[in-house]
């Protein structure tokens, strides 16, 4: 898999912690309709690395030669308008593979560049719909990353995350409308001291995780030591990680294959249920992307039905950021989650549920 990639990126597998970030990317990817992935936490703590990390993990995707949007030869809805209307009229595309696409969007980025825009001028002149597609477009079938999210105008998160939950992007000017697919998994990051996200844009993130600086000194090392390594010889440190890069990648389409045969009981879906009701969540989201984390993170394991450890895993990702906050509480949101959980789920509520919290397996 490594051995004819173009550019090297530090490998998923090497990142050190942060179990909670890898496993919270990996579920989404597995199954996107989560939702997507909110990270916020301290600066240098390897958001980024990890996330670009995650993209060259993936499998190649076969797409249409030459198409702006990625579009897939066998998805209808991951095709472009032009794509399908080829494919209705009998003509032969050549596919090629391509690397799971990962888009960066700037902080300062307009709507027309995150959109793409119409020459109106063009398309009355010329009676053609002249649109220069923006990264929606380019980011069809890959991962969305937006740093600093929480420092983004309003309306074009709102644009965002709308494209994210339909799947199409819709750019209309001037009476002329372009209609294009943009599936995608949005992930965003930013960190919550310069300032939080409007709680009805925090909620429509499918799962949201929070990172903290490693504090043991011999972890801090370890990870300063494989960053300086993986900089000295980018080649052969990624070699080093081929095995487990390899097995992981086939995990993850593995799980991706089986997630359709996933069943979740239920008796399990009622309690899901049940303790977003006690924690007072409004609307309905954080039941589906619960029961959606559950069936994921259980086709991970290579398993056909959702245990209550795999519930236990997910929820507090899946709901600690839809909470109502109280300014004089001094309790963590994911405290308050796990709380409840163990009481709906009739457990201990002294016994610790990081232990449900395992390492992503290698």
């Amino acid at each position: 898999m490594s051995s004819n990639r173009k550019r090297r990126v530090f490998p998923f597998t090497a990142v050190i912690g942060q179990e909670e970030m890898k496993l919270a990317l990996l579920l989404n990817v597995i199954d996107p309709r989560i939702g997507g992935v909110m990270i916020m936490g301290d600066r240098g703590t390897g958001k980024s690395t990890t996330i670009r990390a995650l993209a060259d993990l993936l499998p190649a995707i076969d797409v249409i030669a030459g198409d702006p949007y990625n579009s897939s030869p066998n998805d209808p809805d991951l095709q472009s308008s032009e794509v399908r209307q080829s494919f209705e009229q009998g003509e032969g595309l050549t596919t090629e593979q391509k690397q799971v696409p990962m888009i960066d969007l700037p902080l300062g980025a307009t709507e027309d560049r995150l959109c793409g825009t119409i020459d109106i001028e063009k398309a009355l002149s010329e009676g053609v719909r002249a649109f220069e597609p923006g990264l929606l477009a380019k980011a069809n079938r890959g991962l969305l990353y937006v740093d600093e999210v929480n420092l983004l105008d309003d309306h074009l998160v709102d644009v965002l995350l709308d494209s994210a939950a339909s799947g199409w992007n819709t750019v209309e000017r001037e009476g002329i409308s372009v209609r294009h697919p943009a599936r995608f998994v949005l992930i965003g990051s930013g960190n919550p001291e310069e300032g939080e996200l409007r709680p009805q844009l925090l909620d429509r993130f499918g799962m949201s995780v929070e990172v903290r600086t490693v504090r043991e000194a011999d972890l801090r090392v370890q990870v300063v030591d494989q960053r300086t390594a993986f900089d000295n010889d980018p080649e052969s440190f990624s070699t080093s990680a081929e095995a487990k890069q390899d097995a992981l990648q086939k995990k993850v389409v593995e799980a991706q294959n089986l997630l359709k045969e996933v069943i979740i009981d239920d008796d399990l879906r009622l309690k899901i249920s049940a303790v977003c009701g006690e924690l007072d969540v409004d609307g309905l989201r954080g039941d589906i992307v619960t029961n959606r984390a559950a069936r994921a993170l259980a086709a991970f394991e290579g398993r056909k039905e959702v245990a209550e450890e795999d519930v236990a895993r997910v929820v507090s990702c899946s709901l600690r950021h839809r909470l109502r906050k109280d300014p004089l509480e001094q309790v963590d949101s994911g405290d308050r989650v796990v709380k409840v959980f163990c009481k709906v789920f009739e457990r201990n509520e002294n016994e610790d549920l990081t232990d449900f919290q395992l390492a992503v397996q290698n």
